[in-house]
């Protein structure tokens, strides 16, 4: 089994709060991935449909509003359960470019009535294979997203490596980044909304302490973009014009850089994964190994799912 494949990750903006011309776009641009050999094809966090920046849904402390609830219906009705017949359309394009697609998602549980902020994994063979809710919205997000739970720290070991991740600002969880590499992730996901100059230390620190590879993505999204008649758009009147500048990134064990940052447009970034990388940056850091001290620290984790075995080849 080759141990070199391409990863891409995929920077653009869906259309916003539009969940079926969304998935027509994720269509062709999952396409446009695997034209350039990707086996691996990352998506921005809240990809379907939006990442809604600069919006306050009607809220303030102490009193929401009737337009708020308005941008919250909009919201919610272009958001996917998972799964559903929206989870088959994308695991038929995985399976159509044959290749691994994980992608950030609004997830509505029609039961509660919650959103959550999750990430799918989707195998070549089109299976939905996992997702993962992101464990702590920050800031005013906590007022759209719940809270995920340990159950959803997924990882996969695949043909490709062992591959798992968290969103966004989860990924300053100290114990949340310890969890994911006592499972020995190779491929390391970490769809974000964050296009700071700051978040790329953040990455390349990552695969540093974690001697892995790191898989940064983001939106590049403008005002203009957002839907003229959305309830609460007159919140955007302060934003600046380009609201999301983007930054995605492929970064290797030892930190360097592979591809990217890609600022100021929507584009797709490519870059050969060695997997045998891995294994030569632990020669002197291995953060679960011989760097560990188990004899001085533990780290429990409630509800953590196994590791699952997925499209590997049988010996």
């Amino acid at each position: 089994m080759s141990t070199k494949f391409i990863a891409a990750v995929v920077q653009a903006a869906p259309v916003l709060f539009d969940l079926e011309k969304t998935l027509a776009k994720t269509a062709d641009l999952v396409t446009a991935a695997a034209s350039k050999g990707a086996k691996l094809a990352l998506f921005p966090e809240a990809f379907i449909s939006a990442y809604p920046r600069g919006l306050s849904f009607g809220t303030v402390v102490g009193s929401r509003s009737a337009e708020g609830r308005e941008t919250w219906s909009r919201y919610w009705n272009s958001s996917i359960e998972v799964p559903s017949k929206a989870t088959e359309r994308l695991g038929k394009m995985a399976k159509n470019s044959n290749l691994f697609l994980v992608i950030g998602v609004n997830e509505k549980d029609t039961v509660s009535g919650t959103m959550y902020c999750t990430m799918l994994y989707f195998s070549p063979k089109g299976e939905l294979m996992g997702k993962h809710r992101k464990l702590k919205p920050t800031a005013a997000e906590r007022v759209i997203w719940g809270e995920g739970d340990g159950s959803t720290l997924s990882t996969f070991s695949t043909s490709l490596g062992r591959m798992g991740g968290l969103i966004c600002w989860e990924n300053y969880m100290p114990m949340a980044r310890m969890a994911m590499y006592q499972k020995g992730i190779q491929l390391y996901l970490a769809p974000t909304a964050d296009s700071r100059e700051s978040w790329q230390g953040t990455l390349r620190h990552i695969a540093l302490e974690g001697r892995c590879f790191v898989l940064g993505c983001n939106q590049f999204v403008t005002k203009e973009m957002y839907p003229k008649d959305l309830q609460g758009i007159q919140d955007l009147e302060t934003q600046p014009k380009l609201m999301s500048r983007g930054g995605s990134v492929i970064v290797s064990p030892m930190g360097e850089v592979l591809a990217g940052p890609l600022w100021n447009e929507e584009g797709i970034l490519t870059a050969e994964i060695d997997l045998d990388e891995v294994a030569k940056s632990k020669l002197d850091f291995d953060v679960i190994g011989h760097y560990a001290r188990n004899d001085i620290f533990d780290l429990s984790v409630k509800n953590q799912p196994e590791i699952r075995e997925m499209d590997k080849p049988k010996n």
